[in-house]
Order: C-alpha cells, then structure tokens, then sequence
C-alpha cells in the first residue's frame, strides 16, 4: 500500500496489481522462494532474506526494480549466496556491451554463479522492458558464449 501510495504521487502508477492475475503491487518473495512471492501475513524473522520486487508505468513506459536484503543478521551461507547473486549480476551487466550476443550475457551469469559453487535458474530468465512489462529479449541465467540472437548494438 505505502510502495503504490508514493508512486501514485509521483504522478506514476504501480504495475504489478492485475498484471496476468497478479494480486498484489509488490512482489515479496522470502528465503527459497525464487521469485513472484505475493505478499501476506507472514512474519519475518531474523536471518530471513527478502526479496522485493516493483514495478511502475510513466508516460506510457514501465519500470521494473527488485532488492534483495537481509532481515537482521543473516548467517554467511546467506551472505555468500546474496553477494554470488548480485556479482553475477554484475557480470552479465558487464557482458552486455556492443557488438556481445545474448549468450555472452547468459554465459557471464551462469560462469559467476557456477565458480562461486552455486546454479543458475533455469525456470525464468531476465527480459527487455520498454512499453510492455515484458518484452524481447529473454535473456536465460545460462547460455554458450557467442550465441543468441543478434548482437548489441550501441
């Protein structure tokens, strides 16, 4: 309710609530919960991480932002897997250059991830936004370099 009210005010309006059924305008997603929580009842503990998820449209363009945080003091087998995450985000980031193909990105993720211990998931991928929530390309958590469709262009 606060995340929409702010947003509303902003003169922007929340774009989650509705959007193929969702029933909430931030997605909450707790512990193993990979992604799409939906926000409840439930209780946070300390130790817990927490994955938030927001979206917003202005002047006809969408805007998709998520954090993932630590409720209190989290254990290091927590930290470690949210510091492989956001390094291997920054991977992909920094794969993501012209002249690259999707797959160098996916390749950059999956390589990060893989070298600190951990896999990849394969069930969702990162997308384009533009106009639309979701638009092409679908960029997978895993990938060969060197393959994908077309290149990056500046």
């Amino acid at each position: 309710v606060i995340a929409a009210r702010e947003v509303e005010r902003l003169g922007a309006k929340p774009s989650f609530k509705g959007y193929r059924g969702f029933p909430a305008n931030l997605c909450v997603s707790v512990n193993d919960e990979i992604v799409h929580g939906i926000p409840g009842e439930r209780i946070l503990r300390e130790g817990d991480i927490i994955s938030l998820d927001f979206g917003a449209s202005f002047m006809g363009f969408q805007g998709d932002a998520a954090v993932t945080v630590g409720v209190g003091e989290i254990d290091s087998q927590a930290r470690e897997l949210m510091e492989t995450t956001e390094g291997a985000l920054k991977a992909g980031i920094a794969a993501a250059h012209p002249g690259a193909r999707l797959g160098d990105i996916s390749a950059a993720i999956q390589n990060y991830a893989e070298s600190g211990g951990y896999s990849v998931v394969r069930e969702y991928t990162g997308h384009g936004i533009g106009r639309e929530m979701h638009e092409e390309p679908q960029i997978p958590n895993f990938g060969l370099p060197g393959t994908g469709q077309g290149r990056i262009r500046p």
